[in-house]
């Protein structure tokens, strides 16, 4: 995929985004301009926590079941073989990981991809996926109601997520981080206080950012197409979340920029319903064949080159 293909689809995103607009409950230093556009739809200015939040808990919920299937198959992935195609929930507003390519249609990017995979090893034949779209806020309802199979959606394993949510085993190790315009002063977390940052309502990066900087502003909308267009329009100060979002931020508009160190580190697993282990044993067999066969290299090095030369796969850590 050239660059120039992805600008187009960066492009074709921004227009549905900026098309999408209400007038939102806003705090008064995000209010539009008078004339000026309208900030995204649903957008929401938190309320200021009144302490620091808690730190993360020295927890690792990135653990996860041996691959294979241990017993007759069974349960949602006998039902997703009787089907004849998995059911994956994603978005399409994500640039390198998810978006729609505006020539063919297709959905694009290294999610897509893992997806895909997924697809080969159920059917011999990576194309048998229904994508369903999902918000942040979303993703663990869909999983709870059953109406998708799986998510694989920058979806960060935490503790809290892990009792509702069966996760695969990390295959993406990505780090929270701050965006701005390169003409900003902002030079990292330490330097939101008092400024009005931009997040996916549902995302752990909330929590995560108001623990280093608790006067920071926090605007939530639904997703991350909104916190660009936002940004691009100068109605908010920065955008925060995991380095390889922000990554296909910058590639749609070189006038932005990733700033300071990591705010928090945040593996990426594959979510599914609780209790549905043979599916997950399943999955994480096709996550150690794309580390050991070089898919998951070749993958990266499709989309991903932004953030630097291809790390190792992330090893697998297994409970039984």
């Amino acid at each position: 995929m050239s660059m120039r293909r992805i600008v187009c689809a960066a492009a074709v995103a921004l227009a549905l985004a900026a098309g999408a607009c209400a007038s939102p409950a806003v705090a008064p230093s995000v209010t539009p301009q008078p004339g000026g556009p309208p900030l995204p739809a649903a957008a929401t200015v938190l309320p200021q926590p009144t302490q620091r939040p808690s730190p993360p808990t020295d927890c690792d919920a990135t653990g996860s079941l041996r691959p294979g299937v241990q017993g007759a198959v069974s349960g949602r992935l006998q039902q997703i073989r009787d089907r004849g195609r998995v059911i994956v929930g994603l978005d399409q507003g994500s640039n390198l990981f998810s978006f729609r390519d505006p020539l063919s249609g297709d959905l694009l990017g290294f999610d897509v991809d893992i997806a895909h995979q997924v697809a080969r090893d159920l059917f011999g034949d990576p194309t048998k996926v229904e994508f369903h779209f999902l918000s942040s806020a979303q993703r663990e309802e869909a999983l709870r109601e059953g109406t998708v199979d799986m998510v694989v959606k920058t979806m960060t394993i935490t503790c809290e997520r892990a009792r509702s949510v069966a996760f695969s085993t990390v295959y993406y190790r990505a780090a929270q981080r701050v965006l701005v315009p390169r003409d900003s002063p902002v030079r990292g977390p330490a330097d939101l206080g008092g400024k009005t940052v931009c997040m996916a309502a549902g995302t752990t990066s909330i929590p995560s950012l108001w623990n280093v900087q608790p006067s920071a502003r926090i605007m939530t909308v639904p997703s991350w197409g909104d916190c660009l267009v936002a940004l691009q329009q100068r109605q908010v100060d920065a955008v925060s979340t995991d380095d390889t979002i922000l990554a296909g931020m910058v590639a749609q508009d070189p006038n932005l920029m990733i700033v300071g160190d990591p705010i928090e580190q945040e593996p990426y697993g594959i979510g599914m319903h609780k209790g549905d282990d043979a599916l997950v044993r399943f999955v994480n067999g096709t996550l150690e064949r794309i580390r050991d066969d070089g898919t998951w290299q070749h993958i990266y090095d499709r989309w991903l080159t932004v953030l630097g030369p291809a790390p190792e796969p992330p090893a697998p850590r297994y409970v039984d």
